[in-house]
């Protein structure tokens, strides 16, 4: 089922990161605008934001959230479809508007898959599962581009968009076949309570917190690498070209580094997990109470109490402890992305901006994967569709805010919206950081109940 699971995303988020720069090359061939193809590119992304939400909505209300993820790849490979068969033909207002409408199917095709893998895998196979399926991002955000620059460049921006719905549509069958859920997580509310609950999730708990502003902020940094790399290309080595390489060097990276979290990182943890559980289960002390007291032996062994001491601390929060290793990692990693960036920024030379795109992509992919570790351990099962797909909503709007706001940047120079990029990401640590304060005392307990604030407080500790 994993295997299925795999082919099925990885199909699918290839064919989503194709979407975008077949749609922006075809639209530039047909009607020879850079206004309309720039516009259509940005209306497939811009309305994430709302899409994330709803979505999730639609997922954790369905019993078979696989079909949902199928109808969600063909509306969004219909979507494509028509915007590519309306140009030249319908007016560009219309073509825009399809756009946006297809743009809200876009978090479906990432998060909407993560947030099924549980169902796909055991608890035990889980760490390992996450670790490949943040693989299968680096290698989509890789293969994607590069095949729409293959195929543009063969036969035609048009059959570069073709080639991506042909993607969608060959990860329905693993979709559709993805595990139902055995009973229906309670009785659905409204959509507006629903919806309210999937954000007080992520409000609510420390961890879901931190880790969606951390994203999000550094997501908007490394959208402003990703517009000055043409142009940091263009003054180190004379050619534009050169700044992708450095983007593929980028997701090179980030997919190497994923993968020795698959194959090493995740028995790291395990150990870990383990030490500290034994250790905790040897620093438990029992203690009899009134068993003197008591008249025959079988008696007192029946009547017999145990009080744990210090099992709470050294058990449960050892545990937790070994858990935040992934908070941990998350903001190492944003640390690293921001001193790669840094080091693109004063780059002079193109081979000191190459090492400066590998520490960018071996902060990238840990920091993915620990994105989703978090979420996986965090995000209640009632609302974890909503989790995923507003994350990555809220990912997809804060590059599109970063490109925009890189642009001006750019303008001046690459370096210019490069450092801007490297502040952004030591913004994002801050917040981190910020956001690991203890609760105020003004703030209520989460809206999951005493078990879960209780391992909240447990993980702060």
């Amino acid at each position: 089922m994993l295997t299925r699971y795999m082919l099925g995303a990885l199909a699918s988020r290839t064919g989503d990161e194709m979407s975008g720069p077949a749609l922006l090359v075809a639209g530039l061939a047909v009607t020879g605008s850079p206004v309309l193809a720039s516009s259509l590119l940005a209306g497939l992304t811009v309305s994430a934001a709302a899409g994330g939400p709803l979505l999730g909505v639609m997922l954790d209300r369905t019993r078979r959230p696989g079909r949902v993820l199928g109808w969600c790849l063909v509306g969004y490979g219909a979507g494509l479809l028509v915007v590519l068969a309306g140009l030249g033909r319908l007016p560009d207002a219309a073509l825009i508007g399809v756009a946006v409408l297809t743009g809200l199917l876009g978090p479906s095709l990432n998060g909407g898959w993560t947030a099924q893998l549980p169902s796909v895998v055991g608890a035990g196979r889980l760490p390992r599962a996450n670790a490949l399926d943040a693989m299968s991002y680096n290698v989509a955000a890789l293969a994607g581009p590069a095949l729409v620059g293959v195929i543009a460049t063969a036969t035609g921006g048009e059959a570069a968009v073709v080639a991506g719905v042909v993607l969608l549509v060959a990860a329905m069958p693993a979709a559709r076949v993805l595990p139902a859920r055995e009973e229906r997580l309670g009785k659905p509310g409204a959509v507006r309570e629903e919806l309210a609950a999937g954000f007080r999730a992520i409000a609510g708990n420390r961890a879901l917190r931190r880790a969606t502003v951390t994203s999000m902020v550094s997501m908007a940094g490394l959208a402003m690498l990703i517009v000055a790399a043409p142009l940091l290309g263009l003054r180190l080595a004379g050619d534009a070209g050169y700044g992708a390489l450095l983007l593929a060097v980028t997701a090179g990276a980030a997919l190497a580094a994923n993968a020795v979290i698959a194959r090493v990182g995740v028995r790291w943890q395990s150990l870990r997990t383990g030490r500290q559980a034994g250790v905790a289960r040897a620093g438990v002390r029992w203690r009899p109470l009134r068993a003197g007291r008591q008249a025959g032996a079988v008696d007192a062994r029946a009547r017999l109490r145990w009080r744990p001491l210090r099992a709470g601390r050294q058990g449960s929060a050892g545990v937790a402890r070994a858990g935040m290793g992934w908070d941990t990692v998350m903001v190492v990693s944003t640390l690293l992305i921001g001193v790669g960036t840094l080091v693109a920024a004063v780059a002079g030379s193109f081979a000191v901006a190459v090492l400066a795109a590998v520490v960018v992509g071996v902060g990238e992919g840990p920091q993915l994967t620990a994105l989703f570790a978090v979420r996986h351990r965090e995000a209640p099962e009632r609302v974890r569709g909503q989790v995923f797909t507003t994350g990555a909503s809220l990912k997809i709007t804060s590059f599109a805010a970063g490109s925009a706001l890189a642009g001006p940047l750019v303008a001046l120079s690459p370096g210019a919206a490069l450092l801007a990029g490297a502040g952004v990401q030591l913004l994002a640590v801050a917040a981190y950081g910020l956001l690991s304060l203890p609760r105020s005392a003004l703030e209520g307990p989460t809206p999951y109940g005493p078990d879960e604030a209780a391992g909240e407080e447990a993980q702060a500790g």
